[in-house]
């Protein structure tokens, strides 16, 4: 696969980046929110990571969305399935833009990418990797059904927590035990 497909859900489109979602993304790298994913940073170092983020649909099959919301198209975030090279697993991540938290975006847009990985890659495990610090992503992993896997290894960040996400199909049938 070379571009991302299009994933709509009851409010949100999950679709391929483009070039006029920069100048939000930046924004949300430079600010102080950036902390748990390795910013704050300069818009330069942003555009690098916004381009690896697209570039990994053509290496890879997966890569980031950018995440739209369906009635009025603003861009409103990303949610990827990603594998960068010190990644050690694949993962699932998410970002919203400031002022799009609280609705409920990042858990549709994490369900619906969840779930894509799981059906159309045929995943069989998928982890998030989370600052020990940052909770309201560690608690948006939880809602997910996602658990601390402390065997997990992590991509050398000092206090990142690995989450790992389980199947949906085992969700919806209440296996979680395996993934206790």
């Amino acid at each position: 696969m070379t571009h991302a497909p299009t994933i709509t859900t009851q409010r949100l489109t999950l679709r391929a980046h483009r070039a006029s979602d920069f100048d939000a993304y930046a924004t949300a790298f430079a600010s102080e929110r950036a902390r748990f994913m390795g910013g704050p940073m300069e818009r330069r170092k942003a555009w690098f990571a916004f381009c690896g983020d697209i570039a990994q649909w053509s290496l890879f099959g997966h890569g980031a969305w950018g995440v739209e919301r369906t009635d009025d198209g603003a861009f409103i975030g990303q949610v990827a399935i990603g594998k960068p090279p010190h990644f050690p697993e694949v993962e699932l991540g998410w970002m919203l833009c400031e002022g799009a938290e609280g609705h409920g975006y990042a858990f549709e847009a994490a369900t619906a990418a969840r779930d894509w990985a799981y059906g159309e890659m045929g995943r069989e495990t998928l982890v998030s990797y989370i600052d020990a610090e940052n909770t309201r992503s560690i608690a948006l992993a939880e809602r997910l059904g996602a658990v601390i896997d402390p065997t997990a290894a992590t991509p050398d960040d000092e206090g990142c927590l690995v989450y790992r996400h389980p199947d949906p199909a085992v969700l919806q049938d209440g296996g979680m035990e395996a993934y206790a």
